[in-house]
């Protein structure tokens, strides 16, 4: 992710940038008494809002840094082929546009930066550790997809970006993994702009509106057999994860749907496929991996409330 928003800084410390990711989503995903009682907020009881703004602001200063250092390149005139044309300097030249209707803001930049790096370091993780649970709980399913590895990548190479369009039973276990287990079970909220009626129920304008999505994708009513784990379903209708069929959407839909939809998509046949691939796997005789999950993160910043799941299996 760092080398998709930025590029490979050697300044950076990845193992320092990992232990602060981990902590700043531990703080977001801590039960806040003033978010039950807003009254006490500006108490800070627990301490929270104080931690998570010193985490912000490490964060923060990171990205000035490497701001300043793009800026300064910028203005040298001189070493303008050092400039990467990665996800930060596509963001900066919106801010350096300077139109106000269609540039960025310093603090805006910075906070897409952190959302993305939030949002793209543990979600492709969980769900890949989710399939394998699956996949080690049928293994009917394992060997159905190693045979097909084996024969669109080969026993003496690795699994490359050309392969994904060929490994159809690959592609149709990752959405059967998010149809069980989606990453964010109530997807990012929405705020109506004015008050609907949608069904007979009255949406007020300004409420905050949550779709369960973990409930819809395991509703009987829209899938046979809805808790068995059955890649196949996928083979045999045409669904995507562009959010137009209402009964598998984990990535939400509409305009507001998740902006990294391709990333992930690549980032998790990869990641899954190069496990199956180059590895046997197996379990220990009369062992089988829990199906327990846990609450991994559900919290609020600028407005944007976001929550996800993650599997306790090791």
């Amino acid at each position: 992710m760092m080398s998709t928003l930025w590029g490979d800084d050697p300044s950076q410390d990845l193992i320092e940038f990992r232990k602060r990711l981990d902590e700043i989503i531990v703080t977001f995903a801590a039960r806040n008494v003033s978010d039950l009682f807003p009254i006490l907020a500006p108490f800070d009881l627990q301490g929270i809002e104080s931690k998570a703004k010193e985490q912000l602001s490490w964060f923060y200063g990171v990205f000035e840094s490497m701001i300043k250092n793009r800026r300064n390149i910028r203005d040298d005139g001189k070493e303008e082929e050092k400039i990467s044309k990665d996800f930060m300097q596509q963001l900066l030249e919106l801010h350096w546009r300077g139109d106000e209707k269609n540039s960025l803001s310093i603090n805006e930049v910075k906070a897409l930066l952190l959302d993305l790096m939030v949002a793209g370091t543990d979600t492709v993780p969980t769900a890949v550790e989710w399939a394998m649970t699956e996949l080690l709980r049928h293994r009917d399913k394992m060997t159905k997809l190693v045979k097909e590895l084996d024969m669109v990548v080969g026993n003496q190479n690795t699994v490359e970006d050309s392969h994904i369009p060929q490994l159809v039973y690959l592609d149709a276990v990752i959405k059967e993994t998010l149809r069980l287990h989606p990453v964010a079970p109530l997807l990012i909220p929405h705020v109506p702009s004015e008050t609907t009626v949608i069904g007979g129920f009255t949406v007020p304008k300004g409420c905050t509106v949550f779709i369960n999505v973990w409930a819809i994708q395991r509703d009987p009513e829209l899938w046979d057999d809805p808790l068995r784990f059955q890649p196949e379903r996928f083979l045999e209708a045409d669904i995507n994860y562009r959010g137009n069929n209402f009964g598998f959407f984990p990535f939400g839909s509409g305009r507001r749907m998740c902006v990294g939809v391709s990333l992930a998509e690549k980032m998790m046949a990869l990641l899954l496929g190069s496990l199956v691939h180059s590895f046997e796997w197996g379990l220990s005789e009369g062992t089988k991996p829990s199906l327990e999950d846990k609450f991994g993160i559900f919290f609020e910043e600028n407005g944007i409330t976001c929550c996800y799941t993650r599997c306790t299996t090791s």
